[in-house]
């Protein structure tokens, strides 16, 4: 079960998306960013008091209305600054069959040693099945890489690594 009453900051909503994983996904671009990567390619997303707020059922509601959908991408922003509300959407999306992964700018190691004192990162990353993180480096990156913007970032088989307590590298 999962507590559609939470609520989220978001930038936007992208109801069909090809490019922020495999097959049709529904992105949901969080509100909200601590990294402020040079080049960023949604810089307007930075901002802690912009987007709007919406609550976890819209967000499940509106992506039960597209069975074609494969899964969610939770992009940002930086979900992880919102980790309740994400691993809220991540259960739901679950519980539909279809996956989920989620993009940070912090790296699995940072994120892991957070999991150890918030229980809702702890949450997200054990809901989600791949993490693509690190930030986006500019000096590293690449029209050629699958999902990924910069060479220093990893796409991570979130299960694994969580199980491993260490990042397990996968390709989607």
């Amino acid at each position: 079960m999962f507590d559609s009453e939470k609520e989220l900051r978001i930038a936007d909503i992208i109801g069909e998306s090809i490019v922020d994983g495999p097959g049709f996904r529904m992105t949901v671009f969080t509100q909200g960013c601590p990294h402020h990567c040079e080049g960023c390619h949604n810089p307007h997303t930075h901002s802690f008091e912009g987007g709007r707020v919406v609550t976890v059922g819209e967000i499940v509601d509106h992506f039960k209305k597209d069975p074609l959908l494969s899964g969610i991408t939770l992009s940002g922003g930086e979900p992880f600054c919102q980790p309740g509300a994400c691993a809220e959407i991540a259960k739901a999306v679950h519980s539909l069959k279809k996956n989920v992964i989620v993009y940070s700018g912090y790296t699995f190691e940072q994120l892991f040693e957070m999991s150890e004192k918030n229980n809702d990162i702890k949450e997200l990353l054990l809901n989600c099945d791949i993490l693509i993180d690190g930030k986006f480096d500019l000096s590293q990156r690449s029209l050629e890489l699958r999902f990924k913007g910069s060479k220093n970032q990893r796409t991570l088989d979130l299960k694994m690594s969580m199980h491993e307590g260490r990042a397990v590298e996968t390709t989607i």
